[in-house]
């Protein structure tokens, strides 16, 4: 037992790796500007009398992430004047993304909605096309700078770092606001950007990535963008099993996506106030999540990917059991407080294991684009198929609901059993 300890301590080391730590602060920047797209921009709207039906339309802003996978090749393979030259094509991409990023939001904070609402909307486009691009460059980085072995830790800190860049541009713009004003609250934003552009400089440039197409440079302008393009494609759809893993990637946090997506109606129906619900499920949730994130990476890293998705798939259940006790129970703060212990320990584990698997997938010829088209699928999906979760509720009522959602997640396991059985670590299981 105490030298089972020990090994678990020895593999905690990574996380005081530098490349490790600086992926802490890589994720707070990627994580930063997506509120500043969704609720914290409609927060803003709706105090300048902007209708409803404008605000939803504003929510299309937020499609660049869900398409980043098309312009992915361009980050991949694209050079950038100076930038490439002066820090490579990883980190070139990365400082430029960070830069545009940091202007879009100084830039979204200048202009007032209440005079000129298209101008806004502008803005927002544009900084989630700035955010997406950060996104893509600091996943692919993340997934090259480390070995297959590291990317449970690292995803793990990159998840983190994620949650609490959301976190700040959430609250934190808010309490800003209300005190300064919206114009100081997006400059105290952009200059939370400054920490993730600092943390470019403790990650190296990935030896194995390249200006050129890693197949060759072809002469023409077409052979250049098919290499780009179609082969990343190309050779995912060529590995075994290809098809069983991207239904599988589409399946794997369904369960946990329809419970999110219903729990802030939930929280109402059962009567918990505003500031019960964002002490316990936004402070209390984040403690536990972080804390899960961490113990994920451990599980990947001692037990192997598969495996980790596999026990980590399995206690996310017990999220939703224990939101179905809340619902069987009624409105209890003791029970609140487990349930979103549990939801979020267990949720931060499996998406820790789930993105260190992803990263797995990656090609890295094609980091980028790669993981790219992996994590729009599972935008994708996540949006698709919570969608008739309101109705399911309606019709199930609250306790069958989350007993629903936990069915929902055993396709998922179901077919990682298949992938475990046919995979090269059926051996190790």
């Amino acid at each position: 037992m105490l030298n089972k300890a020990q090994d678990w301590l020895v593999s905690a080391r990574i996380y005081l790796d530098r490349r490790v730590l600086a992926l802490f602060f890589l994720g707070f920047a990627s994580g930063l500007p997506f509120l500043l797209v969704y609720s914290t921009l409609s927060f803003r709207l709706r105090l300048n009398d902007v209708s409803l039906t404008d605000i939803g339309w504003f929510s299309l802003a937020g499609l660049a992430y869900g398409l980043k996978f098309v312009w992915a090749p361009l980050v991949d393979h694209l050079p950038i004047p100076f930038m490439t030259k002066e820090f490579g094509q990883r980190r070139g991409w990365l400082i430029a993304s960070q830069l545009a990023v940091f202007g879009g939001i100084l830039c979204l904070g200048t202009i007032d909605p209440a005079e000129s609402l298209i101008l806004t909307a502008f803005a927002a486009v544009g900084l989630a096309f700035f955010s997406a691009t950060q996104d893509i460059v600091a996943d692919a980085l993340r997934i090259e700078v480390l070995s297959e072995d590291e990317q449970g830790g690292g995803a793990a800190n990159f998840v983190n770092g994620y949650r609490a860049g959301t976190l700040v541009a959430g609250a934190g713009a808010l309490v800003i606001a209300e005190h300064y004003g919206w114009f100081w609250a997006y400059v105290g934003m952009a200059g939370f950007m400054l920490p993730g552009i600092l943390a470019v400089s403790f990650l190296p440039e990935p030896e194995q990535v390249s200006t050129k197409n890693p197949l060759g440079t072809p002469a023409r302008l077409w052979d250049r963008l098919h290499c780009a393009i179609v082969t990343p494609f190309n050779e995912f759809a060529q590995r075994e099993n290809w098809l069983l893993i991207l239904i599988f990637i589409t399946l794997y946090k369904y369960g946990d996506a329809l419970l999110g997506a219903m729990a802030n109606p939930f929280y109402a129906d059962l009567g918990f106030s505003g500031s019960e619900i964002g002490i316990i499920t936004k402070g209390w949730g984040l403690a536990m999540s972080f804390f899960g994130a961490f113990i994920g990476g451990l599980i990947c890293l001692r037990i192997g990917l598969l495996r980790a998705l596999f026990v980590t798939g399995v206690a996310q259940l017990a999220g939703n059991f224990a939101f179905a006790a809340l619902a069987f129970y009624g409105k209890s703060l003791g029970l609140l407080t487990l349930a979103i212990a549990v939801e979020n320990l267990s949720g931060a584990m499996a998406t820790a294991a789930f993105v260190a698997y992803l990263s797995s997938l990656c090609n890295l010829g094609f980091t980028a684009t790669q993981y790219a088209l992996l994590t729009s699928l599972t935008a994708l999906a996540r949006t698709v198929f919570t969608a008739g979760g309101g109705w399911l509720a309606d019709e199930l009522g609250w306790v069958n609901f989350f007993l629903a959602t936990t069915i929902a997640a055993v396709p998922g396991l179901v077919l990682l059993g298949c992938l475990m059985r046919r995979g090269r670590e059926t051996s190790e299981w």
